[in-house]
């Protein structure tokens, strides 16, 4: 039995600056094609939207509403909002509200009757080691409830689908808050 021992392989200055060039312009390419699309909604060829990757980030979620004033946050606090919500087949998403300490917001989420895996949580403003703080993590078709924020930041859901098609979640919240959306 012949044992074989690894050659070893130099490059050159030259092949070594080919393979730097290659490697930036596939980076490059990922973040144009890729990342923009998906993490910033950024898709300057259209390549994302046709791969699926700003799902997240579609008009048909009626989910674009930004409150400019804390008058208007004060009027909304008596009124009730109703949103729909999209979660792909097999893909998560984050609907958050921005609320100021201490604020509350009563809430009822539900689905078609299809189970989704929830994490109701907030994020400090101004955090940026990645803490959040759990309220509730379960499993289920529906929730009802309210929580009084403990910081100010952006506080909502993360839902999970596990399944193989979209599920809608209809949301349906009272509360005071300055703006909400798709994280």
């Amino acid at each position: 039995m012949s044992k074989t021992t690894p050659e070893n392989i130099s490059l050159g200055k030259s092949a070594l600056f080919m393979y730097s060039i290659y490697s930036l312009v596939f980076a490059v390419v990922i973040l144009v094609f890729v990342i923009l699309p998906a993490e910033y909604n950024i898709d300057p060829t259209g390549i994302g939207k046709k791969l699926g990757l700003t799902v997240f980030n579609e008009e048909n979620t009626e989910i674009s509403t930004s409150l400019s004033s804390p008058e208007t946050a004060k009027k909304l606090e008596d009124s009730t909002e109703t949103t729909t919500v999209i979660v792909p087949a097999g893909r998560g998403v984050e609907y958050k509200f921005t609320m100021e300490q201490y604020q509350k917001l009563t809430y009822e989420w539900t689905t078609d009757g299809t189970s989704l895996y929830f994490d109701l949580h907030g994020e400090p403003t101004g955090d940026t080691s990645g803490y959040f703080e759990s309220y509730a993590i379960a499993t289920a078709h529906n929730m009802k409830g309210s929580f009084t924020t403990p910081f100010a930041g952006s506080h909502g859901w993360y839902w999970k689908n596990t399944t193989n098609s979209p599920i809608t979640v209809k949301l349906t919240v009272k509360g005071e808050y300055t703006k909400h959306g798709l994280k």
